[in-house]
């Protein structure tokens, strides 16, 4: 098909939109860690989910295990940006294993209030999505029976707490901003005494994305979400859009992309859930320049600055 032939379609490309602090930060402690220690260095859980960088990674040297029991002793394994549960980190120590901690720090300022709120008897309403890998670390951090999992509203018109005046909620951070906004409703509605977080536990790149694709779904026939199917921050990107009114789908790479869903589509809007890289970003629009003839803007409602320090062990080899 020649140039002349193709149908044009605009591209919106929101941002902020792909890696955020923590994920960056997270990729960057395999890499050095594998410069430091040399290879195999192992992995606990996807470092991320996206598959594209776990497979750029254990081309670079790293493996991916589920279990700590999985780590032959005396090579160096990092935990996931999600968080473990406390008895991970403390059996690694027992075995004598150098581990380097990769979670994000907004996801461990969720573990340090869940400490403290059940130090001082609270019992912790977890809103947050069941089996999620931030969610059993984040239980992991605190006795068994001291945080209930709330996943939906009528969750919250079933829970039956043993001491209605000493609970407090939590959520995970890679929430839809609204659904969490009506679930805390409910919540505050049925036990009005319930302690909120200090700060918001929603992180300022899932709130950031979503925001970015509100801004665009409006003007746009459809939307394509880049992220993998398990990242909860991608898959919220997508039901923000249908919410807005605007067909979505989600798409790990341009090979997965099936043009049939662009039928009649002539504004498209793109952008990357936090642990794409930018790289498929490009990947996919050069993809659509096959059949189309693309005009391409971007579209920012806000300037992201944040940064966050490596462990100390690994900032001399940065």
């Amino acid at each position: 098909m020649t140039d002349a032939q193709k149908p044009p379609l605009e591209l919106l490309i929101a941002a902020p939109r792909g890696f955020c602090a923590g994920v960056d930060r997270a990729i960057q402690i395999v890499e050095l860690a594998i410069e430091k220690y040399g290879a195999p260095v192992y992995v606990r859980h996807e470092i991320v989910h996206n598959r594209f960088v776990v497979d750029a990674l254990r081309i670079k040297g790293a493996v991916f295990v589920e279990e700590l029991d999985e780590v032959p002793d005396g090579v160096p394994v990092v935990f996931s940006a999600h968080g473990v549960p406390k008895a991970v980190p403390d059996k690694a120590a027992e075995r004598g294993l150098t581990y380097l901690d990769a979670t994000c720090p907004l996801v461990s300022k969720v573990h340090r209030q869940a400490e403290r709120l059940v130090a001082a008897g609270r019992h912790i309403l977890f809103i947050g999505h069941g089996g999620h890998p931030e969610v059993i670390g984040t239980f992991g951090q605190v006795p068994e029976g001291s945080m209930s999992l709330v996943e939906t509203i009528e969750d919250v018109e079933k829970i039956q707490p043993l001491d209605v005046a000493n609970l407090a909620f939590l959520t995970q951070t890679t929430l839809s901003v609204d659904d969490t906004a009506d679930i805390v409703e409910a919540l505050q509605r049925r036990f009005p005494g319930i302690e909120a977080p200090r700060g918001e536990d929603i992180c300022y790149a899932t709130s950031n994305r979503q925001g970015a694709v509100k801004k665009i779904a409006a003007a746009c026939d459809a939307m394509l979400v880049i992220g993998a199917p398990n990242s909860s921050n991608s898959v919220r990107l997508v039901e923000v859009a249908v919410r807005e009114g605007t067909p979505a789908q989600l798409v790990q790479r341009a090979s997965d992309l099936n043009f049939d869903f662009l039928e009649g589509v002539r504004t498209l809007g793109i952008t990357a859930g936090a642990s794409a890289p930018e790289v498929l970003v490009r990947e996919l629009v050069t993809r659509l320049a096959e059949r189309f003839e693309i005009s391409e803007y971007e579209v920012e409602t806000t300037r992201e600055t944040i940064s966050f320090k490596l462990p100390r062990g690994l900032e001399v080899a940065a």
